[in-house]
């Protein structure tokens, strides 16, 4: 067992060593030993408070750790993303819960509280914790003042007890460059407590906040710490928010005592002064912590209940799928593509980036999956949001390849060279620079979604379809032109293969689209004879005759690019076409024998021979390896080796999935997760993957 011992000094937790929280707003990452370690207020795209997994030192983090040393375990409740870590020594176990509250349905007239909870509770024996919240605000660039005042948030029988306000003061940030005024407002938290006793005879934990120094580490304000010992049935759960601009009243103005002695019942009196405060800033009492509680996890698990999916591997499927419902952000329906940034690709090296913004490309994978589950509320939702996009396109007819999660097309990419970068990779990246780049292939994916919500979603109105039709005019006026793709690669511009073969879907998807629901279609030849040119152009320049492969692009043929799989998933290609089974077997040769597999898991290009602007090395890519699933599960039905080739490499990659079934962007060669997590693509083709392998094997088996 790993046994972890608080004393020395805390290094970096790796990339897999952490469970997600969330509530359709922002999301959480807490770590195997209980930190809080990265966590933007109020949105996925917010500046950071905790950014501990950037840079141990400054970060910023949230912990509850045992002063002992510990084993520890981490798990999500049943079917739900209420997040439970557990500490274990001979003398006793503690568990932490975390989450961020949701609402149950039946409750949508109350707000929802924008608060993060960390229930800790002693099951059994005694433990000595120590607990410091240690903000950093605006990724660590805003110093804070810290304040201990008394709480009046709580009932009156905790009524000497105090909570922490930290302020930030972006004014005086040493990052703001001189004569400059901040572009933010001061952001205003406090952490509040209520200790409980749930056994008889065990008496209520007493402890007390204290601001801690952190200046030494790089801190530029007071954290908050607390050390206490627990014993079996003791209970304090920890509440940190973004304080109230209004005050409320702290209660009844009576005690417990006094209320008896006037022959008032004080728990109708308390439920009075309750209803009297504003509805976002309640009187903190352990029923409505209970009540968070037990809202939030029935929400998680009625959403999961409307899974349609009766497959195989339904454990990693619906985990997967309540990953994907984290990075929505619900009041626009966008998907973000990853709730973190610039976790690296390669340890120490460069290629570390933004994920907090709504790609097209990604949006609509996971739309594919959720639908593919039964989840059409999700797809209705962003693809309200995709048609605003589509009524302020750019000037020439094209669309952004992302955007941000409010619709904005401003991400500017910035480089926050104070932070080390987890483990030293950096630099640390905020916004993201490929904002503007030219990514053609984002038509196809598009186009791909659009199609897909006909079938299970809200049919399109007349106007919709005109703008949907524009965009198809768009894609046939500029197939022939080179772009970035879906690596991004920030040198050239190429002719990629993939980029040309979602162009083609793009067509492909608008004709079907007109066909199925008679709509108007007046360029409907020229449509047509795009498609057609496409795909022979396809066949004829991305072929390499000699390798007897697809290409990466028109102009390095001999570039193997895993992408290319994408061919039959799409309907581009039958799986069963020669010239797809010899690349996809050319794509499983291990590097060394020029292919692109290694242990069952997929480059997505050698970096070494084709260049990509970014430099540094990569890991093996999570979302090749699933394509490379999905496409030996499709090429099996006509040959059988391929199909059981299929199941050994889902296998496996189930093995990378994390402790609690989630997965980062990619696996390095000794198997540790790399890139932003979780990242919702991975989570789209593992569905996908197990969707499709799941079906043809019970296809095969019924023959």
């Amino acid at each position: 067992m790993n046994i972890q011992n608080p004393n020395g000094e805390r290094d970096y937790i790796p990339i897999a060593d952490h469970g997600l929280i969330g509530n359709l707003r922002t999301a959480a990452l807490v770590s195997l030993d209980g930190s809080i370690e990265s966590y933007c207020v109020p949105n996925f795209d917010s500046p950071s408070i905790f950014a501990r997994i950037l840079d141990k030192n400054k970060g910023g983090h949230f912990s509850i750790t045992p002063t002992v040393p510990f084993t520890t375990k981490h798990n999500y409740l049943p079917s739900s993303n209420v997040l439970q870590t557990k500490f274990l020594n001979e003398k006793g176990v503690v568990s932490v819960t975390d989450f961020l509250p949701r609402l149950e349905n039946s409750e949508s007239t109350r707000p929802l509280l924008f608060w993060l909870i960390r229930r800790v509770e002693v099951v059994r024996g005694t433990v000595p914790l120590r607990v410091e919240c240690a903000p950093a605000f605006n990724y660590a660039r805003d110093p804070h003042a810290t304040q201990i005042v008394p709480d009046d948030t709580i009932p009156l029988q905790f009524s000497k007890q105090n909570k922490v306000v930290f302020t930030s003061r972006p004014a005086a940030s040493p990052y703001l460059p001189k004569g400059t005024s901040p572009s933010h407002s001061p952001l205003t938290l406090d952490l509040r407590f209520l200790p409980e006793s749930l056994l008889e005879n065990v008496p209520v934990p007493e402890l007390s906040l204290e601001t801690l120094n952190l200046s030494a580490k790089g801190h530029l304000g007071l954290a908050a710490k607390t050390e206490l010992t627990l014993v079996e049935g003791q209970r304090v759960t920890f509440v940190l928010r973004i304080a109230p601009e209004h005050k409320g009243d702290g209660g009844s103005g009576v005690d417990e005592e006094q209320a008896e002695l006037l022959g008032i019942d004080y728990q109708k009196l308390m439920a009075g002064a309750h209803k009297m405060r504003p509805k976002d800033d309640p009187v903190m009492t352990s029923e409505l912590l209970d009540h968070l509680f037990v809202a939030t996890n029935n929400y998680w698990n009625s959403w999961i209940r409307k899974s349609t999916y009766q497959g195989s591997w339904k454990e990693a499927v619906h985990r997967s799928a309540l990953a994907l419902k984290l990075l929505i952000y619900e009041p626009t329906g966008a998907i973000v593509a990853s709730p973190t940034f610039s976790l690296p690709e390669y340890i120490g090296g460069t290629r570390n980036w933004d994920y907090r913004a709504s790609w097209i490309r990604d949006s609509s994978f996971t739309l594919y999956a959720l639908i593919r589950l039964g989840f059409t509320q999700e797809a209705n939702a962003y693809m309200d949001f995709i048609f605003e996009r589509l009524k302020n396109k750019n000037p020439d007819g094209s669309l952004q390849i992302m955007y941000t999660i409010h619709g904005g097309k401003d991400l500017e990419e910035i480089e926050l060279l104070h932070l080390d970068g987890h483990k030293g990779s950096k630099p640390v990246r905020i916004g993201n620079g490929a904002a503007d780049h030219v990514q053609l292939d984002i038509y196809g994916e598009l186009m791909d979604c659009i199609y897909l919500g006909q079938k299970f979603g809200k049919p399109l109105s007349y106007d919709t379809w005109v703008l949907v039709r524009e965009l198809v005019d768009f894609v046939v006026a500029n197939y022939k032109k080179p772009d970035l793709s879906i690596w991004e690669v920030r040198g050239k511009e190429r002719h990629f293969t993939y980029s040309k073969i979602m162009l083609w879907v793009a067509i492909d998807r608008g004709l079907r689209l007109a066909d199925k629901r008679s709509l108007p279609c007046p360029r409907r030849l020229q449509w047509f004879a795009a498609r057609d040119d496409l795909y022979e152009e396809i066949m004829h320049k991305a072929w390499n005759k000699d390798l007897r492969v697809f290409g990466q692009s028109y102009e390095e043929t001999d570039v193997l690019d895993s992408s290319v799989l994408i061919m039959p998933l799409v309907f581009f290609m039958t799986p069963s076409d020669t010239r797809f089974v010899s690349t996809l077997k050319e794509i499983l040769k291990t590097p060394e024998r020029g292919g692109l597999t290694s242990n069952n898991l997929v480059y997505r290009y050698d970096v070494n021979k084709s260049d990509d602007g970014v430099g540094g090395e990569e890991g093996t890519f999570c979302l090749c390896t699933l394509w490379c699933v999905e496409a030996l599960t499709r090429a099996g039905e006509y040959e059988r080796p391929l199909l059981q080739r299929a199941v050994a490499m889902f296998e496996d990659f189930l093995l990378y999935l994390n402790h609690v079934g989630l997965c980062s962007e990619e696996i390095s060669e000794s198997g540790e997760a790399l890139g932003n997590a979780v990242q919702g693509f991975t989570h789209v083709t593992l569905i996908s993957a197990a969707y499709n392998l799941s079906r043809t094997l019970a296809n095969q088996r019924s023959i």
